[in-house]
C-alpha cells in the first residue's frame, strides 16, 4: 500500500522551499523564517505542506524513544550503557529529550506554517476544511507528545515568519499542560468533523484523519481527568471501528502495516538500493547474538529474520511482567507474539530466567539496524481500554467491566468479574500493560496515574535505574540551552529540587 512518506518524495522539492529550512528548536534564525505568500496556490501544494508535518516523526520514533517510554518502567528494562536507559538525565544532559524537543517543535512550526498557508489559499472552502483539520491534528499530536514527555511546555500557533514573531516565541514560558490540552481539544472538536469519518486504513495514504483526531481528544481529556469528554470522543471511534472481534490479534505485529485496527502508525519503507524510510527499534527487540553469516539468533534459527541483522543490547520484560502479568504458562493468545522463551519449539540459549521481547517487534530480513516495520502508536483496543478506565472513574462499573472484557475476550483469557473499584482499576492498568506492551505508552500511563516513580523503583530489574531514579524523572527536563535562549523564561524547577 502506498504511504505518506512515498508521497513526500514526489513533493519534497516543492516542500523544501517552504518548510524544510526551518531550524530545529525554539531558537531560530532569519534563515528559518517561513513565507507562505507564494505557496499553497493549489491543493497539491497544500498536500506538500502537510507532508512536511510528518517528517520529524522518524527522528522521534527510534529505539531511544522506546527506551524512554517503555524501557524505564515497571514492565521493561534495558541493561544498556545508553544514558536514557540508566536515567542519567539532567537539564545539562537532557539526552533524548534534546531530540524530542527539537523535532516536536520542528513539527509544530511546519504545522503552523502549513495551517496559515492553507487558510490563505484560494482553493474552495469545502476542500480547505479537511486539509486544515489534518494540519491541526498533526499539531495537536506534537503538543500531546511534548506535554507527555516534558509536562508544561511553551504553546504557540503562529507562523514564525519575521523577527518580531521570533522574539515573542523565543521567550515564551512553560504553559500549564492542562490548559494546552484544553485548547487543543476545543480546536479538534471544531475541525475533526470536517474529516471523513472512516478508519485510518481507509484514508488515502494512511494520513491522519478523523480517527486520529478523536483519539487525541480522548487521550488529552484523560490527562485532564475529563472522563465524559474522553468517552464522547471514543464513542465517535466506536461508530467508525465497530466490534473489536473483527480485528485479529495476528495483525498487531509491527511488520503488518496499516492494518484496519490501527489508528496511527509511523510509516517506514525499505527498497533495496532505493529510497528508504527506516528506524532502528528492532535492533533492541530481537534476540541478542546472531551467529555470523547465519540466521541463528541466540542459538535458534529464525530464517524470517535473515542473516544481515544487527542486534544491540536487548530490551527485555521485567519480572513483574513475565512472572505475573503474562506468565510462561499463560493461555493468553498475545503471549507468543509479545515475549518468547523459545521459538518454533527450540529453546534460546539465554532465556533460562528472562524471555526476549517477541515477534511483535521483530523485523523480517532487516539489513543491519534498518528496521522497516511500521510502529503502532494508537490502536482501537487502546481506545476501548481507555473507555473502561473512564467508566471506572465515573463509578459506572458495569460499563467499565464490559469494555475491559472486550479486550480479554479477544485475548482468550478469563473475563473479569467486578469486586471493588480498586481491584477494577488495578486490572485495567494490568490489561493495558498486556495489550499495549512496547507501544510507547507505559511511562505516559504511569505518569498520568501518578505512580511512575513508585512502580518503576519497585519493579525495575536494572539496579542502575533503582540507584538513579528520582521523582523529577517522570518528565524529561527542558534542555538548558533552551532555558538560556529564552532569557530564563523557561525553567526546570522540578529538577532544581534534586540537583
Amino acid at each position: 500500500m502506498k504511504n505518506i512518506f512515498k508521497n513526500i518524495i514526489r513533493t519534497i522539492a516543492v516542500a523544501t522551499t517552504f518548510t524544510l529550512s526551518v531550524s530545529c528548536s525554539l531558537e531560530e534564525t532569519k534563515e528559518g523564517f517561513v513565507s507562505t505568500d507564494d505557496f499553497f496556490k493549489t491543493k497539491e501544494q497544500c498536500y506538500a505542506g502537510l507532508n512536511s508535518c510528518y517528517l520529524p516523526l522518524n527522528s522521534i520514533y527510534s529505539y531511544t524513544y522506546m527506551i524512554a517510554t517503555e524501557g524505564v518502567t515497571d514492565i521493561m528494562n534495558i541493561k544498556s550503557g545508553t544514558k536514557d536507559a540508566q536515567l542519567s538525565i539532567s537539564p545539562v544532559q537532557p539526552l533524548f529529550g534534546e531530540t524530542v524537543w527539537k523535532k516536536a517543535y520542528e513539527g509544530i512550526r511546519n504545522c503552523n506554517a502549513t495551517i496559515e498557508g492553507i487558510e490563505k489559499s484560494l482553493i474552495a472552502e469545502d476542500e480547505k476544511a479537511p486539509l486544515l483539520a489534518e494540519g491541526k491534528i498533526m499539531r495537536a499530536f506534537y503538543y500531546y507528545t511534548l506535554t507527555c514527555f516534558f509536562g508544561d511546555v511553551p504553546y504557540y500557533t503562529v507562523n514564525v515568519k519575521d523577527e518580531k514573531v521570533l522574539g515573542e516565541v523565543s521567550r515564551l514560558p512553560r504553559m500549564d499542560a492542562d490548559e494546552t490540552r484544553k485548547k487543543l481539544i476545543d480546536e479538534l472538536k471544531e475541525y475533526v468533523p470536517y474529516c471523513k469519518q472512516i478508519r485510518t486504513s481507509d484514508v488515502k495514504d494512511n494520513r491522519s484523519g478523523a480517527a486520529m483526531g478523536w483519539m487525541l481528544i480522548a487521550k488529552m481529556a484523560m490527562w485532564n481527568k475529563d472522563w465524559n469528554e474522553a468517552i464522547s470522543a471514543i464513542n465517535k471511534l466506536e461508530a467508525i471501528y465497530g466490534d473489536l472481534s473483527q480485528y485479529p490479534l495476528s495483525d498487531i505485529p509491527f511488520r503488518n502495516k496499516n492494518t484496519p485496527e490501527s489508528i496511527f502508525e509511523i510509516q517506514h519503507a525499505y527498497v533495496n538500493g532505493g529510497i528508504s524510510y527506516t528506524s532502528n527499534l528492532a535492533a533492541i527487540c530481537t534476540p541478542y547474538g546472531r551467529a555470523s553469516g547465519t540466521s541463528i539468533y541466540d542459538g535458534v534459527d529464525i530464517p524470517e529474520l535473515g542473516n544481515q541483522a544487527t542486534t544491540w543490547t536487548p530490551l527485555r520484560p521485567n519480572g513483574m511482567f513475565y512472572n505475573g502479568l503474562m506468565r510462561k504458562d499463560s493461555k493468553d493468545l498475545r503471549k507468543d507474539m509479545t515475549i518468547v522463551w523459545e521459538y518454533n519449539g527450540h529453546k534460546f540459549n539465554s532465556t533460562a530466567s528472562t524471555p526476549w521481547t517477541g515477534p511483535k517487534f521483530w523485523c523480517p530480513n532487516m539489513d543491519g539496524t534498518w528496521d522497516h516495520n511500521n510502529y503502532k502508536v494508537f490502536r482501537y483496543a487502546d481506545a476501548l481500554l481507555m473507555k473502561a478506565e473512564c467508566y471506572c472513574e465515573l463509578d459506572d462499573f458495569d460499563n467499565s467491566v464490559k469494555y475491559l472484557n472486550m479486550i480479554k475476550q479477544r485475548a482468550g483469557i478469563s473475563l473479569y468479574e467486578f469486586k471493588t473499584k480498586e481491584r477494577l482499576t488495578e486490572e485495567i492498568r494490568n490489561e493495558r500493560a498486556r495489550e499495549l506492551f512496547g507501544e510507547f505508552q507505559r511511562k505516559y500511563d504511569l505518569v498520568r496515574w501518578g505512580i511512575w516513580y513508585e512502580e518503576t523503583f519497585t519493579n525495575t530489574d536494572y539496579q542502575t535505574v533503582k540507584d538513579n531514579i528520582l521523582p523529577c524523572h517522570r518528565f524529561y527536563p527542558i534542555p538548558d540551552t533552551q532555558v538560556v535562549y529564552s532569557d530564563y523564561n523557561l525553567d526546570n524547577k522540578e529538577y532544581d529540587k534534586y540537583m
